[in-house]
């Protein structure tokens, strides 16, 4: 009997492989050899989540505001946010407006427009390798590494505009409450 992974697999195949069709979601399947791209002008928002699970990625890993997205015949592709955000997972993120990569089963290469805060710096990340063996979702800043739960990829998350809860403006503050300035 056949695995699941090879029927997935042939099924991938035949429809990359067959002729230029339209489907309603925006997303178009160019013919092998074809410079055109996959796309999606907004007619589905969801549908850059519901591609990522085909590559074995989770769909929480792009937040909630993608505008459209390209993905060539390579593997490279290209997201466009409605406006840069914030998304707290283990790590803060920070998602530029554009976000480009290349695509292969379980893994995301040449990554750009994402950063995570690490202690009080910001770091690109370059590379995701996803570890099912091991239930974890690898973020790769150049050399270095880090390995967080893919529970937490698995839903996709809303933007936050600022990278910091919403504080009082310093000039609500008083005296009063503050025995050091209370003194002066």
């Amino acid at each position: 009997m056949a695995s699941p992974f090879s029927l997935y697999t042939a099924l991938l195949l035949t429809v990359l492989l067959s002729t230029t069709t339209q489907i309603s979601s925006g997303v178009r399947f160019p013919n092998s050899g074809s410079s055109d791209k996959y796309k999606n002008e907004k007619n589905s928002v969801t549908d850059v989540h519901d591609l990522l699970p085909g590559y074995g990625l989770p769909k929480g890993l792009l937040p909630d505001n993608v505008k459209s997205y390209s993905l060539s015949n390579d593997g490279s592709f290209e997201v466009q946010l409605q406006s840069t955000c914030y998304v707290q997972f283990d790590r803060l993120v920070y998602y530029d407006k554009t976000i480009k990569g290349k695509l292969s089963y379980g893994k995301v290469s040449d990554v750009s427009g994402i950063q995570a805060k690490k202690l009080f710096f910001w770091v690109s990340v370059t590379g995701i390798v996803v570890h099912p063996d091991r239930d974890t979702i690898e973020f790769q800043v150049g050399i270095i590494s880090e390995e967080l739960s893919a529970k937490q990829f698995e839903v996709v998350r809303s933007c936050d505009k600022n990278s910091l809860p919403q504080q009082p403006p310093l000039h609500t503050a008083t005296t009063t409450h503050n025995p050091v300035l209370q003194s002066i």
